[in-house]
């Protein structure tokens, strides 16, 4: 058995803040170990990658089928799944996640992005990806968004690139190793056990303590957080789940607003269910790329590169679905679209033109191959999302592309691509005080496996949240 003072679960944004903060103000007088059930940054590659001259190995070969790998290196590993999903960080509080509301203060909640920020760019983010909006072009996004009955949300972001933010990522954990933090990739951990002022990991590699645990699992670890907070009896709440389907189009149907902002935020409530819907990860001339889950499920996301460009654009447009007594549990409905979608796309993710939807017909890679829109994810299987997301979530999103296409002409075309399903789990919502700290003394959460975030820049706020806490701790 192996002894230390902080178990970090999860080498994500959140879980690297985390050590970072507290290495760099207690020097290496705390043992800290790190735990990630994938590989390190450099070494997350997708089997079926390819590699062509100035080109980054990650592109996926989408002419041949998912290998299904016990551990999928898209989504798991030290960077978290947002090191390998364009890598864009959004510099506002409430973007990404709910800072300022977290921590009470908006001057704080700036402080804390802009202090990450300024981490990332020390550890390799050229200073040349900030992209500021122009004022006279905000003003009139979010005239077109009114006339949308939709919301235009401004925001500075550094859009980095999938390629970039590997060598950021690797960059921070190698100092992170050099302080003598002990990084445990490939290493699952099973259960954490309350012992008599310490916490017992069991896990892949056997057996560890520690004095304070700090759990950020991120998203691919939600279920697996869930059990965990019911075995420890951590006080929580039932969260909330982002369904929809990743949308790609011709790049200059989407320039108008990528060229104010490059990962635009808009946000909108339908006229029948008032519920939300929003656009989210933005991948000007990216790729759309398959994800595949610890259980077995598949989804789709985007990715975008500094190096490397398509003629598409794509964009996730998500209902936000929280359930209420008798049945709360969000992550469960998620997980039941993800296995329907997983069987009726025969282990791949569904593609439809929007017009098929519309009629209610699923689509065929004749109907595919008319469209003005050459898919840029083809490991796929043609058919109908209507069969597999929920009525209510159809009805939302058809509306959603009605209203946008305000925004975006072009964009409420029967030639729209779409891909299912694009499941964005938060997990539930646990109770925490302002530094993180649970019900159960001496364990700590952050980021979006804890349901605290919902992208890179809040996450690593969250650790950085956490990592002072643990130090104030002992």
């Amino acid at each position: 058995m192996r002894d230390f003072d902080v178990a970090i679960v999860g080498g994500g944004p959140a879980g690297l803040m985390a050590a970072l903060e507290m290495v760099n103000n207690a020097g290496s007088n705390l043992r800290i170990a790190v735990f990630d059930k994938g590989r390190r940054v450099t070494e997350r590659k997708c089997p079926l990658a390819i590699k062509t001259n100035n080109a980054n190995p990650h592109i996926l070969n989408n002419k041949v089928e998912c290998l299904n790998c016990e551990v999928c290196n898209v989504t798991y590993g030290i960077g978290g799944a947002g090191a390998l999903s364009s890598g864009t960080l959004n510099l506002r509080p409430d973007v990404g996640g709910d800072l300022d509301k977290l921590v009470g203060d908006w001057n704080y909640a700036e402080e804390l992005v802009k202090y990450v920020d300024r981490i990332f760019v020390s550890f390799g983010v050229p200073e040349d990806t900030l992209h500021v909006p122009d004022k006279e072009k905000i003003t009139a996004l979010e005239r077109l968004a009114a006339k949308a009955g939709a919301k235009y949300i401004p925001t500075p972001q550094r859009i980095v690139g999938t390629d970039v933010m590997i060598r950021v990522v690797d960059n921070l954990s190698t100092y992170l190793e050099k302080k003598s933090v002990r990084i445990f990739t490939e290493t699952s951990v099973v259960e954490v056990l309350k012992g008599d002022g310490i916490f017992k990991l069991s896990t892949t590699r056997g057996e560890f303590t520690a004095r304070r645990v700090l759990l950020a699992p991120g998203r691919g670890g939600v279920t697996w957080f869930q059990r965990v907070v019911k075995m420890l009896g951590i006080d929580h709440e039932p969260g909330f789940l982002d369904v929809g389907v990743r949308v790609e189009v011709p790049s200059y149907v989407a320039e108008d607003v990528t060229t104010v902002n490059p990962d635009p935020k808009i946000v909108l409530y339908t006229k029948f269910y008032d519920d939300r819907v929003r656009t989210f990860c933005t991948n000007p001339r990216g790729f759309v790329v398959q994800e595949r889950y610890e259980d077995g499920t598949i989804g789709v996301n985007g990715v975008s590169y500094r190096n490397l460009k398509s003629r598409n654009t794509n964009f996730a447009l998500l209902v936000t679905l929280k359930l209420t007594d008798p049945y709360s549990d969000a992550t469960e409905l998620g997980k039941s679209i993800a296995r329907i979608a997983t069987r009726v796309g025969v282990g791949k993710p569904i593609i439809q033109r929007l017009g098929d939807l519309e009629k209610g017909r699923r689509s065929t890679w004749e109907r595919i191959e008319r469209s003005i829109v050459t898919p840029t994810l083809k490991n796929v299987t043609p058919g109908d999302i209507g069969v597999v997301l929920p009525y209510r979530v159809i009805v939302n999103l058809l509306e959603a592309f009605k209203r946008l296409n305000i925004l975006y002409p072009g964009l409420y075309s029967p030639q729209t691509i779409l891909y299912a399903p694009e499941i964005k789990y938060y997990s539930i919502k646990v109770k925490t005080d302002k530094n993180l700290q649970t019900s159960v003394e001496n364990i700590f959460v952050a980021g979006d496996g804890a349901g605290l975030s919902r992208g890179l820049n809040i996450a690593a706020a969250t650790g950085v949240i956490a990592g002072r806490a643990i130090l104030q701790s002992f």
